[in-house]
């Protein structure tokens, strides 16, 4: 928040007519006022006890009138995130099985019942239903954990998902060093099968860079994409080709944070020939590979190398290919957001304004409640030409 909720309404009409560059005298000739008039209101001398007075003002001024009077507090979504975290932080630290703590009576689910509840779970993430699974996931860590104690075998696959998408949520919430943790319980129950160690290795890609280790990052992504890759690509099964095709681009992603752009170019094409051999709308292992997800990659990696005009020029051709809408909403809304990074860094904020809309149009969540994309949306907010409807969710959200 900037403060100016603890103004008086007319300072707070004072304070946005000069976020929006206005004289007292345009704000007067919009208005149909005097310039007289608008200097008694921002000083007090004159009351706003018009519903229609403010209404105008704040139409003028490209915000909600709610924010006049003083009720863009901090959205209750904050707070829910803040809750949701706990909530994961406490079931991860709960321990219950390991120090045999005592548990509410509650049935263990067969492994094979918990593939329906893992899958339900992992759908509404990728739908990006982020409030929903911060819910879901401390039961679902519950059900699996006992699960695993009681049928190691069968009880693997169940655990190590739950983890892996507790991590990729975590992520989103902006909390990185407790998606570690979820993570690294992921790897350590994955270890010994090849396939659900790579699978979790997605997800440590994501956690490392979020935590500001991509220098680190891309080795591990190598090591781990190599040893899922097939020994003949072109006859490798999608799967695997999915996996290996992922980890190219997350280690890619590493290099381009990194500033080393020929490695994220040549990983990318990498990736690009493994995408062939998967298809379309397939989203093994929760990945959404496939060659649309390539070339969104390559408009992530320029912006994290700083061509912000070659990352805004490969979207507009990306998102018209036939794979774009198979992507889950969550992959294309945090697509946008970057995207929407590029046109800021191109000094085009109505076009990041576009695209940050789209984003919330897709998957509202992603704006709301990933701390990431709220700090774009205030950003785009800040500048005269971002569009209306955009300063109005960015004041609804408190974050302008």
């Amino acid at each position: 928040m900037d403060g100016s909720e603890l103004l008086p309404v007319g300072r707070r009409v004072a304070y946005w007519r000069g976020r929006r560059k206005l004289s007292q005298q345009v704000l007067a000739d919009r208005l149909g006022k005097s310039k007289s008039w608008v200097d008694k209101v921002e000083r007090g001398v004159r009351s706003l006890d018009k519903v229609s007075s403010l209404q105008e003002i704040a139409a003028v001024l490209r915000i909600d009138a709610a924010v006049l009077l003083g009720r863009d507090v901090q959205p209750a979504e904050r707070a829910g995130r803040v809750e949701g975290v706990r909530q994961i932080r406490a079931a991860l630290c709960g321990y219950e099985i390991a120090l045999e703590r005592p548990v509410p009576r509650r049935s263990v689910l067969p492994a094979s019942g918990l593939a329906g509840e893992v899958t339900h779970v992992w759908s509404t993430f990728r739908h990006a239903r982020y409030p929903q699974v911060a819910e879901l996931v401390p039961g679902l860590l519950a059900d699996v954990q006992r699960s695993h104690a009681q049928d190691p075998e069968r009880g693997r696959v169940p655990l190590v998902e739950a983890y892996r998408v507790t991590a990729s949520l975590l992520v989103k919430l902006g909390a990185p060093d407790l998606a570690w943790l979820a993570v690294d319980r992921a790897m350590c129950a994955a270890t010994g099968d090849r396939v659900s160690v790579a699978a979790v290795a997605v997800q440590l890609g994501q956690v490392l860079r979020a935590s500001g280790q991509a220098k680190e990052a891309k080795p591990v992504m190598l090591a781990a994409a190599y040893r899922i890759a097939p020994p003949v690509i072109e006859y490798g099964p999608p799967r695997e080709l999915s996996l290996c095709g992922t980890l190219l681009i997350q280690a890619a992603l590493a290099a381009a944070c990194v500033g080393d752009d020929r490695t994220a170019t040549t990983l990318i094409d990498e990736a690009a020939d493994m995408a062939t051999g998967v298809g379309e709308g397939r989203d093994h292992h929760r990945t959404g590979f496939g060659s649309t997800a390539v070339e969104l990659a390559r408009v992530a990696a320029a912006v994290e190398l700083g061509e912000a005009r070659e990352a805004t020029a490969r979207h507009e051709k990306a998102i018209t290919r036939d794979g774009w809408q198979w992507l889950p909403a969550e992959h294309r809304a945090a697509y946008l957001i970057d995207v929407a990074r590029a046109y800021l860094h191109a000094d085009d904020p109505a076009n990041a304004g576009r695209v940050l809309m789209e984003a919330n149009r897709i998957a509202p969540a992603e704006i709301r409640d990933r701390p990431a994309s709220r700090d774009v949306l205030a950003q785009v907010a800040r500048d005269v030409a971002a569009p209306t409807t955009l300063i109005h969710l960015a004041a609804a959200l408190g974050v302008c």
